[in-house]
């Protein structure tokens, strides 16, 4: 049994069981209630627009920092965004006459900038996987260093077993860094000359390992003169 008191740790669940639609279900309400208190108003398409971004999709920022959401509760929450996009009142059903994915493209390529809910939840938590990387000597990082990653780097870390619900969602998150990073050189020494995208050539930033064996200079480092640099 469990004391109904500490539920919550700065307005976050303290315990996360199985079912993970049940415990967020509270973000899905304040969503719920902000859209239905603007239903019945008369609203210009530039003021759903801002309600939208400025309103709905930031209530659940700050759970999405720490905790990957599941697919089904961020499915629901875009349904009930595009719903009041539409116009629907009550619980009629309007025609939707673009799909919410081209909604979610900048203006600049014909959509509305709306956000990907799963994608950007990726992306909050990926900050957290960048404050490890960066930071490698907070404790939060030397913690997860110690358990998940001793010999490595979080970017090559591996999930691990029986891994705690945070480590689960921050390394879910890392592709998004190694997709969107690149390896400044400096002297090399933590780079892997096949597997880590250091190259100035934008269209790769990666070197296509070959099929002999080179392992005797895996490292940046060693292609490097240490006296003429």
């Amino acid at each position: 049994m469990q004391d109904s008191r500490y539920n919550k740790y700065l307005g976050l669940p303290s315990i996360i069981g199985k079912s993970k639609a049940q415990v967020f279900a509270e973000v899905k309400d304040r969503v719920a209630k902000k859209l239905a208190g603007w239903k019945g108003k008369l609203l210009s398409i530039g003021g759903k627009e801002i309600l939208i971004k400025a309103v709905a999709q930031a209530v659940p920022t700050y759970t999405m920092s720490c905790n990957q959401l599941p697919k089904t509760l961020c499915q629901d929450l875009e349904s009930m965004m595009r719903s009041f996009w539409w116009g629907q009142k009550d619980k009629e059903n309007k025609i939707a006459w673009v799909s919410w994915r081209k909604m979610c493209r900048s203006k600049l390529h014909g959509g509305m900038g709306f956000k990907n809910i799963q994608a950007f939840n990726l992306a909050m938590l990926a900050k957290q996987g960048w404050r490890i990387l960066t930071n490698p000597d907070s404790l939060v990082a030397r913690v997860f260093k110690a358990k998940y990653f001793p010999f490595d780097d979080v970017l090559n870390s591996k999930k691990g077993s029986n891994p705690s619900y945070a480590w689960r969602n921050i390394h879910n998150s890392l592709e998004v860094i190694r997709r969107g990073t690149r390896w400044r050189v400096g002297n090399g020494r933590r780079i892997h000359i096949w597997d880590d995208r250091w190259l100035p050539t934008p269209s790769t930033r990666k070197v296509i390992s070959p099929q002999a064996d080179y392992g005797h200079f895996p490292m940046v480092s060693s292609l490097i003169d240490n006296d003429t640099r």
